[in-house]
């Protein structure tokens, strides 16, 4: 005979439901939560290797003086080029002989996805300088 009473009937139903909600929720956090940390070392990496690739834009003028300028629209094609093969688009910042590079793209959310949140925009940024190199005459 059922001591309780109807009071405790469907108890166990609703505990289930919240404990494998929270699981459910637990192992989206934990895998959404690495491929978003996976696709902002990518943008870190994508702007780090697209700010080396415009810290090259150099304006010709200055090739012979001490200082290196660079030329900002030659600086946003070399990260346009750089960037291309990946399907990602970059920014370029420039600041006298530095160059800074901002790469943002959308990560898909493969678990969370389902309770309404499908996309979260990643975000890496990426300087480099232009320097002089070492020029000497061939013999």
């Amino acid at each position: 005979m059922n001591r309780g009473g109807a009071a405790e009937v469907g108890m166990v139903t609703a505990f289930v439901v919240i404990i494998t909600l929270a699981l459910v929720l637990f192992i989206g956090l934990v895998l959404d939560g690495g491929y978003t940390l996976a696709a902002r070392r990518e943008a870190i990496d994508e702007a780090d290797g697209a700010a080396r690739a415009a810290a090259q834009a150099i304006t010709p003028a200055t090739r012979s003086s001490s200082g290196a300028v660079l030329d900002p629209g030659q600086a946003q094609t070399a990260v346009d080029t750089f960037l291309g093969p990946t399907g990602h688009s970059g920014r370029a910042s420039v600041s006298g002989d530095a160059v800074t590079v901002t790469v943002s793209f959308p990560q898909r959310l493969y678990i969370l996805g389902a309770g309404g949140l499908f996309w979260v925009t990643v975000t890496g940024r990426g300087t480099a300088r232009a320097v002089r190199g070492v020029e000497t005459d061939a013999p």
